[in-house]
């Protein structure tokens, strides 16, 4: 069916406009822990979010309002979660898990390769986009828990690196 009518035009219009100052709304109340890099809870909560909002601009059943509560049960949930997580290590590694090393003082370390199931050419890239042409220049390669890399040169007391998991 191309065209349902007009009234079907406004209500996606007047809807659409609505979910959206909604979303925004309860977004910017929420923090910006809810805007902040994703790790892999972050991108879920996001998708839902999404979802949601596709599912009250376009499913006739679907009143503004139960859209609006499902938004600030999902961002409510995260704050709920994320405030936890600070609080308690074990609802941070349920949540977000652990950095990884890949790389330490000249070598791969196998292991954590195959775990976080990256190559050592995806390990080199990551040090070739931080500027650094040689291997020899890297103190440590850690997988953080938004999926990038971090490159730490060598020296120092390695003190940023307490957290990170070591298969």
């Amino acid at each position: 069916m191309l065209f349902d009518g007009w009234d079907s035009l406004l209500r996606t219009l007047v809807v659409g406009v609505l979910a959206y100052v909604a979303l925004i709304f309860l977004l910017r109340l929420s923090g910006k822990r809810t805007l902040s890099k994703m790790n892999a809870f972050d991108l879920i909560v996001t998708v839902a979010l999404g979802s949601t909002l596709a599912t009250v601009l376009l499913a006739k059943d679907v009143a503004l309002a139960e859209g609006i509560l499902a938004f600030a049960l999902l961002i409510g949930l995260q704050f709920i979660v994320t405030w936890s997580s600070v609080r308690s290590r074990w609802v941070r590694r349920m949540a977000t898990g652990e950095p990884l090393m890949l790389f330490y003082c000249g070598e791969f370390l196998s292991a954590a390769l195959r775990q976080a199931r990256v190559t050592e050419d995806e390990v080199r890239a990551a040090v070739r986009s931080n500027g650094i042409e040689s291997m020899d220049k890297v103190g440590a390669v850690i997988l953080e828990t938004d999926g990038s890399f971090s490159v730490v040169r060598p020296g120092g007391n390695g003190s940023s690196f307490r957290g990170v998991d070591t298969p």
